[in-house]
């Protein structure tokens, strides 16, 4: 369950590539890449991704999202959970 206090890592088992302002995750299992899983980030998405670090509460990473794009706090923790779920249910991130 996603709450503002919990804490997130990158999953191992995602390789990140920056192309220009997007992000490319690609899952990879015994060191192969799953090509037909790949994911990209927008420009907000990427800014996330970096902000999950293993260091950064959800609380935190809204913060910094609302300073960055000037939003709302809704708007700012809306996205942000969005992003964590989708996330997390697709194994890209964990607690």
């Amino acid at each position: 369950m996603t709450t503002l206090k919990t804490v997130y890592n990158h999953s191992p088992n995602i390789v990140t590539r920056k192309t220009g302002s997007e992000y490319v995750l690609v899952p990879v299992a015994n060191n192969i890449a799953d090509m037909n899983s790949v994911y990209t980030l927008n420009e907000s998405g990427a800014f996330i991704w970096e902000l999950i670090d293993g260091k950064r509460n959800a609380q935190e990473i809204i913060n910094k999202l609302m300073e960055e794009y000037d939003i709302d706090r809704d708007s700012a923790e809306k996205d942000v959970l969005s992003f964590i779920n989708d996330m997390s249910n697709y194994l890209i991130i964990n607690i």
